[in-house]
C-alpha cells in the first residue's frame, strides 16, 4: 500500500501535506546515511590523519555538541513556533541553513580543521533542530487511526531516499577516479555536495505543501515571542501533571532513544576501528540496513496497528537488548553484517512508533510546544552517549565497553515506558485540544 492508495476518508484534503510530509524524511535522510559514510571517511581520513584517533574523537564530541544545543533550544523554538504559528518557517530556516551549511562545507578546504569542524557541527544542529518542528506537523495532518501508518511511511521513504543519496555519493567515489579526480578528498568533498543538493532540493515541495494551522492572536516580534514562549513552557513545566502519561513517556524516551541515537551514530566507528571494515564495505552495510529497514518499519508499523503502540515499542526495546549484548561478541565481519540487519528490522520501527505515540498523546494546540520536548528527550542524554563513547575510544582504544554501556539506557526506558497508560494520556490530550494555535 502507498499513501496515494488510501482512500479519501483516511486523510481528506491532507492527502497532499501527507505526501509533503513524508517527502521531507526521504529529503534529510541524504544527510543520516552520508553521515556515518562519506562525511566520516573525509573527516577521520582527509582532515585528520587516519592512524590518528582524534578524528573518530572529534567526529563523535561534534555531534554530542549539536545534540546538547538542540536539546536546550528545540522546546523554546517548538513554543515559538506554535505561539507564531509559523512552523512552517521554522523548519525552512533549518532545513535550508543546514543545506547551505552542507554546501560550504564542500566547498572549504581540507586543511581548514577548526572551521571544518564548527560548520560540521552547526550543519548537525540544524539537521536535529528541524527534524523537532517537522514531526511536530504529525498530529496536524493525520488522524488516530492513520497516524502509525503515515509516520511508518515516513521512515520507510526516508531509508530509500537516504540509500539512493549514499549510492549517488558512492558513484561518485568509483567514477571520479575514471573522471581525473585523483585528489581522494575532492570525490569526498563532491560527496558532501550531493547531500546537501539533495537536503535542500526536496525540502522545497514540503516547504511549499505544508500549512500551519490557524492563526495567532497576534503575532509577536521575536523578542517578546521568545519571552512569551518560555513563560509558556514554565507554565507547561508547573502543569505537568495533566498530562502525567506524556511526562512518563518522554523520559522513558529520553532512555532507550539515547541508545538508539548512539548506536546509529557510532556504528561506523565500531565497524572501522573493531572490525577493519573498509570504506566500500562500510557503505554496502549501510545500504544493506537502509533497504531492510523499509520492511522493518512498516512490519512494525503493523504491528502496532494491532498489538498497540505502547506493547510494540516495549518489544522494540526487548530486541534492542538482545542485539546489544550480542554486539560484544562480534569478531568478525559476518556478524556485523547480521546484526546490522537485525537492527534494521526495529530501527526505523522504535522511532516510528515512539513519533505516533507521540501525536497520540499530545494536544493539538502545543504541537510545536510539546514535540520540542520529544526533540529535547531525543536529544538530552544522546549527546552524553557521543561525548563518553569518544572519551573511552580516546582511552582504551576500543569501543566494546561504549557498546556495552547503552544497556542501561534501554533498560530504564523500558521500566518507564512500561507505566505509561495510553487511554488516560489519550484523555489528557482531548482535554486540551480547543483550538490548534493560542
Amino acid at each position: 500500500m502507498s499513501i496515494t492508495d488510501v482512500s479519501p476518508t483516511a486523510f481528506g484534503r491532507r492527502r497532499g501535506e501527507v505526501f509533503a510530509w513524508v517527502l521531507y524524511d526521504w529529503a534529510n535522510s541524504a544527510y543520516s546515511t552520508i553521515l556515518i559514510t562519506i562525511l566520516y571517511q573525509y573527516l577521520t581520513t582527509q582532515v585528520f590523519e587516519a592512524e590518528n584517533w582524534w578524528g573518530s574523537t572529534l567526529y563523535a564530541w561534534c555531534i554530542g555538541t549539536s545534540m546538547m544545543t538542540a536539546a536546550v533550544l528545540s522546546p523554546p523554538l517548538g513554543a515559538l513556533a506554535d505561539l507564531n504559528c509559523s512552523k512552517r518557517r521554522w523548519l525552512a530556516l533549518t532545513a535550508l541553513g543546514g543545506a547551505g551549511g552542507g554546501v560550504l562545507l564542500a566547498l572549504l578546504p581540507t586543511h581548514w580543521a577548526v572551521p571544518i569542524l564548527v560548520l560540521f557541527t552547526l550543519v548537525s544542529l540544524c539537521f536535529e533542530l528541524s527534524l523537532g518542528i517537522y514531526n511536530a506537523f504529525l498530529p496536524e495532518i493525520t488522524t488516530e487511526q492513520t497516524v502509525n501508518r503515515v509516520s511508518a511511511w515516513g521512515f520507510g521513504a526516508g531509508y530509500i531516499g537516504g540509500a539512493l543519496a549514499l549510492i549517488l555519493a558512492l558513484l561518485i567515489e568509483v567514477l571520479g577516479k575514471r573522471w581525473g579526480w585523483g585528489d581522494e578528498a575532492f570525490r569526498l568533498r563532491m560527496g558532501i555536495l550531493l547531500m546537501a543538493l539533495w537536503w535542500g532540493g526536496f525540502s522545497l515541495p514540503t516547504l511549499l505543501l505544508l500549512r500551519d494551522r490557524g492563526q495567532p492572536t497576534h503575532r509577536q516580534r521575536f523578542l517578546q515571542a521568545a519571552r512569551s514562549a518560555m513563560q509558556e513552557i514554565g507554565h507547561t513545566l508547573q502543569n505537568i501533571r495533566r498530562y502525567r502519561m506524556l511526562a512518563f513517556f518522554l523520559i522513558g524516551f529520553l532512555f532507550y532513544n539515547e541508545g538508539v541515537q548512539t548506536v546509529l551514530n557510532q556504528a561506523s566507528t565500531f565497524a572501522t576501528k573493531e572490525l577493519e571494515f573498509t570504506t566500500g564495505e562500510l557503505v554496502l552495510v549501510i545500504l544493506m540496513i537502509q533497504f531492510l529497514a523499509l520492511p522493518g518499519s512498516l512490519l512494525v508499523g503493523w504491528l502496532a496497528d494491532r498489538w498497540g503502540q505502547k506493547p510494540t515499542i516495549i518489544g522494540c526495546i526487548v530486541v534492542w537488548v538482545v542485539l546489544l549484548s550480542s554486539a560484544w561478541f562480534i569478531h568478525a565481519k559476518w556478524q556485523f553484517w547480521i546484526l546490522g540487519g537485525a537492527a534494521a528490522m526495529v530501527m526505523g520501527g522504535t522511532q516510528s512508533v515512539s513519533r505516533a505515540l507521540m501525536g497520540v498523546l499530545t494536544p493539538e494546540r502545543h504541537t510545536g510546544q510539546f514535540f520540542g520536548f520529544f526533540n529535547f528527550s531525543g536529544k538530552a542524554t544522546s549527546f552524553m552517549g557521543s561525548f563518553v563513547f569518544g572519551a573511552i575510544l580516546r582511552l582504551t582504544g576500543s569501543a566494546r565497553p561504549a557498546i556495552l554501556s547503552l544497556l542501561v539506557f534501554f533498560l530504564l526506558g523500558w521500566a518507564i515506558t512500561a507505566k505509561v497508560n495510553v487511554d488516560e494520556g489519550r484523555r489528557q490530550a482531548l482535554r486540551e485540544n480547543t483550538r490548534p494555535c493560542s
